[in-house]
């Protein structure tokens, strides 16, 4: 087991619905020492690619993207859920389903952010269906920038996301690949990885 893995196993509750809760370590309390060792790790994976930006979606996915972003020494772009005011100019949109919060939402990223000089690490918190990666891979491809890879905390291997994403033919590197959930037992097995 990997140090996330250890802590999904010890903190994280199996609900049903497929749904895993890791609220009080990852994506509503944080524990920043985890967020920082995720930051160090993705960059040890991908330390090997060119990467200029790092793209995520909010808002859980800025939490898993900020350390990411710091261990590269690049800066962090987020794909915003709705636009303010005070976002101005041309702006590249796609739609994203999310599973947790069962909506669509349409989301942006401000021209002047990403372009087609950019590389991009593409960053979120989970992967289930994999709508909101493709969102980001939409936006990053409209940018003409290209992409570097993926990279997940927590991955659902039960569910269709890592599948349709590696079959576009990205590199996607997930920390925890959960492949079965047992709400009534709390049991979590993950898919062995190297």
């Amino acid at each position: 087991m990997n140090f996330l893995e250890e802590r999904i196993a010890r903190d994280g509750i199996v609900k049903p619905g497929n749904v895993l809760k890791v609220d009080s370590f990852l994506n509503h309390q944080m524990d920043i020492a985890l967020l920082n060792e995720i930051g160090r790790e993705f960059h040890r994976r991908f330390a090997d690619r060119p990467v200029t930006k790092v793209l995520t979606i909010e808002a859980s996915g800025i939490a898993i993207a900020y350390p990411v972003a710091n261990a590269f020494g690049v800066p962090l772009v987020f794909a915003k859920k709705s636009k303010s005011i005070n976002i101005e100019g041309e702006m590249y949109v796609a739609e994203v389903e999310s599973f947790t919060h069962k909506n669509k939402n349409q989301v942006i990223v401000s021209k002047k952010f990403l372009g087609p000089e950019d590389h991009v690490l593409i960053i979120d918190d989970f992967l289930a269906n994999g709508c909101a990666l493709q969102g980001l891979i939409s936006i990053a491809e409209s940018a003409g920038a290209t992409i570097e890879g993926l990279g997940i905390a927590v991955e659902k291997g039960f569910q269709i996301g890592g599948k349709v994403i590696r079959n576009l033919g990205y590199r996607l590197e997930s920390l925890a690949i959960v492949d079965a959930m047992d709400p009534e037992t709390g049991e979590i097995t993950f898919r062995p990885q190297n």
